[in-house]
């Protein structure tokens, strides 16, 4: 199931959140299974996988590294267990990262995780920003680039909290 016609909203790799969340609550007034308890028993099983998959899209849309997945599979940028190869300048600056985050330096870690994190959402905001019409085949993978590094900061990040 296509989400982005689920919700009626255009492919694009950023959702406005405030009408994901109208529409998702429209979409299970008109759908949830509790509102359809008098119905036949396969039309309530209808309304439950329907149920479900908004609630998974709504899940997808309201998380925007999830967005960018989502948009990014969507145009088949991206594979299942795909194996990307980052920049070795990105590599070996996640090297430094990884060092520090051995010698216990978490505060100098999660300082420069925030600044290379900035600095990555500034290079692709534009793209951000473009309906997907307007979006190259350079812009989606300058897209899956980003989505592949903001994924790698975000494990760093997480063995921060270990």
């Amino acid at each position: 199931m296509n989400y982005y016609e689920l919700y009626e909203i255009p492919v694009s790799p950023k959702v406005d959140s405030a009408i994901i969340s109208k529409k998702y609550f429209a979409l299970q007034r008109s759908s949830h299974p509790d509102f359809h308890t008098h119905s036949m028993e396969v039309e309530q099983e209808e309304k439950l996988e329907l149920s479900a998959q908004i609630n998974k899209a709504f899940t997808i849309f309201k998380d925007p590294q999830k967005t960018i997945e989502y948009y990014l599979e969507y145009k088949k940028a991206i594979l299942p267990d795909e194996k990307y190869n980052l920049s070795t300048d990105f590599l070996m600056e996640m090297m430094d990262l990884n060092e520090a985050l051995e010698s216990n330096n978490h505060m100098a870690v999660e300082s420069e995780v925030g600044a290379i994190d900035e600095k990555l959402h500034l290079q692709i905001n534009k793209i951000l920003e473009k309906k997907d019409m307007d979006i190259s085949e350079n812009d989606l993978m300058g897209l899956k680039d980003y989505y592949y590094k903001k994924k790698y900061l975000q494990r760093i990040l997480e063995r921060l909290d270990d």
